[in-house]
């Protein structure tokens, strides 16, 4: 693969339900690398955030998960992880789609525009205070151009570009973002990090309507607290920090 880390060792799958479960289970019979990444041309059962799914139609997009070993990092700031892995995909994206608005939607999501082009699950295991690992999912649209779920806005980078991708280079060049940034989150400053997140957070700084727990308010994303939490300010003047189930963007 050329990387230092990432890819070291690819298990490559002719089809799965879950590439993240697939791995999870592995752990448990053998020894892996940190960077192992487990790839299938066929996710049967992709997962998502709160038992969402992840449609992927066969050969044509990129669904795969990571083996990491973040130790260095202290569990209250795990979320940190979750900020790099998405850096390192709208790195990816960016290079293919140079121009494009390439936005993080809180907090799995990376978006082209108002579309959505890829979705992150994260399961870490911890112990104590510290991590034992972190099993990274990624499912992204590459070359799909027809979606059948009732997903509201997928797009891929297909669909974009004009023409269709080799999924082995975009697999190459993926692990190679992604090495860059976890190498990150072991060298550079977390506010460095901090602030490229919020560079890309999507409708940072807008005041845009969201569902807030059972209501419709107008409000303004001003940050995200150290345990990943989305915290915004109402037009009325208040201020809300809030986990995924509390709130829905409407997007339109």
């Amino acid at each position: 693969m050329g990387t230092k880390l990432i890819g070291n060792k690819i298990i490559h799958l002719d089809s799965v339900a879950s590439t993240n479960d697939y791995l999870n289970n592995l752990l448990t019979t053998c020894l892996l690398n940190e960077g192992t990444i487990v790839i299938t041309d066929n996710q049967l059962a992709g997962k998502g955030l709160d038992k969402n799914t992840w449609e992927s139609k066969k050969g044509e997009n990129l669904t795969l998960s990571i083996f990491l070993r973040p130790s260095f990092l202290p569990i209250e700031k795990q979320f940190m992880l979750n900020k790099v892995i998405s850096l390192a995909v709208c790195n990816f994206i960016e290079l293919q789609l140079p121009g494009e608005n390439i936005k993080i939607k809180w907090p799995n999501d990376i978006y082209i525009g108002n579309q959505k082009a890829a979705g992150i699950l994260i399961n870490n295991s911890l112990q104590g205070s510290k991590f034992v690992f972190s099993i990274v999912g990624i499912g992204l649209n590459v070359n799909q151009t027809i979606f059948l779920s009732d997903a509201p806005n997928p797009v891929s980078i297909s669909m974009k570009k004009g023409k269709s991708l080799n999924l082995n280079d975009c697999l190459l060049q993926l692990c190679n973002c992604i090495d860059i940034f976890y190498n990150r989150l072991q060298t550079d400053t977390w506010k460095t990090i901090d602030n490229e997140y919020l560079s890309h957070l999507f409708q940072y700084q807008l005041l845009k309507t969201y569902y807030y727990k059972g209501k419709i308010i107008q409000a303004t994303i001003t940050g995200i607290s150290s345990f990943g939490k989305l915290q915004l300010a109402v037009a009325s003047g208040d201020k809300i920090e809030c986990d995924l189930k509390e709130i829905t963007f409407i997007v339109h």
